[in-house]
């Protein structure tokens, strides 16, 4: 009924006190038992985590913290772990990519709900869009909204120039994500997924790309995997068809500079600004770029003993800034 792998994950979340694990993974084998017709198995586990449920959240019962998840051995020269406080209130973004984000984080906080009627959440997302749009702050947002920690691929330690170490690393990271529950973030994963058809690859370097998929179809686990690349065009195709969701992050509107400026000088102000004359300066700059332009005509007029940010100063850090990004 239960496999070999959730067996383990079992034991693995038992042993590390981590109870969400431990009930998400019976309730994998409980969708397993039921879809192989054991339907009165499948009640039974669900009954089973309900009560073990009901149990934990009695008042009065002793509840034992949860472990840091710490990497060790080879495996901590692989991930960087931290443990994000941000929430989605903190990142501005497009209506229709925070609309997105919502969705997947309600998927993860009701993910037992899904697991009982056979379905699983959102748990692999492929961010792609402009450096500085908010990608890799998504996924700390991620990590802060669900309480896991954030482990961050070395993709430089990963990739060596020997392709089967290459290989055997990643099934390390693949294990890992199914040992301990958190957000994995592969930033810059053109570097692991580019194109197969492209003349100028090694078949060495391919085979690093298939097991790359083939790790990721076959994780069964309950953490969240985000992969993020400023450059698709390089991804192979492949790669979009194996994520639950691909989420494009466009440059900023106006609006939404808007609302990156205002959230940036709050502690300043922005009152007597000419926001068409922002709004002309701002064009092409991303999320990232726009912060620095703020924080520069901030700290600029801190030091010159003004109060506030004036019209000119903003537009001219911006311009700054669009001209150190080539525009």
């Amino acid at each position: 009924m239960a496999t070999a792998d959730q067996v383990k994950a079992l034991v693995r979340s038992h042993a590390a006190g981590d109870e969400s694990h431990f009930y998400s993974v019976a309730l994998q084998v409980a969708a397993r038992a039921a879809k192989s017709g054991q339907s009165k198995v499948a009640q039974e586990l669900r009954d089973l985590v309900d009560e073990a449920k009901a149990e934990a959240a009695r008042p009065g019962r002793l509840v034992r913290p949860v472990p840091v998840a710490l990497p060790r051995g080879e495996l901590a020269g692989l991930l960087a772990v931290s443990y994000p406080e941000l929430r989605l209130s903190d990142l501005t973004v497009e209506a229709p990519v925070r609309k997105r984000l919502e969705r997947v984080l309600t998927e993860q906080r009701q993910a037992d709900r899904l697991r009982h009627h056979g379905y699983q959440p959102q748990r692999s997302l492929l961010l792609v869009g402009a450096p500085g749009t908010g990608k890799t702050m998504t996924a700390k947002v991620l990590a802060g909204e669900l309480r896991l920690p954030l482990f961050l691929i070395r993709l430089e330690v990963l990739i060596t120039k020997f392709m089967g170490e290459t290989a055997a690393k990643l099934r390390m990271v693949f294990d890992a994500v199914e040992a301990t529950r958190g957000v994995y973030l592969f930033d810059e994963v053109d570097a692991l997924g580019g194109d197969r058809g492209n003349v100028n690859d090694v078949g060495e370097i391919r085979r690093v790309l298939n097991s790359f998929l083939q790790f990721l179809d076959s994780d069964d686990s309950t953490s969240l995997v985000v992969a993020a690349t400023n450059h698709p065009q390089l991804l192979d195709r492949a790669m979009f068809r194996r994520f639950d969701s691909v989420i494009e992050y466009p440059l900023p509107t106006p609006t939404v500079a808007r609302e990156v400026i205002r959230q940036r000088l709050s502690t300043l102000g922005t009152k007597g600004v000419v926001w068409k004359q922002i709004d002309e300066a701002a064009v092409g700059l991303s999320h990232a770029e726009l912060t620095l332009a703020c924080e520069h005509a901030a700290k600029e007029a801190i030091l010159s003993g003004q109060d506030r940010v004036s019209t000119a100063m903003l537009v001219s850090s911006l311009r700054e800034r669009r001209h150190a990004a080539g525009g």
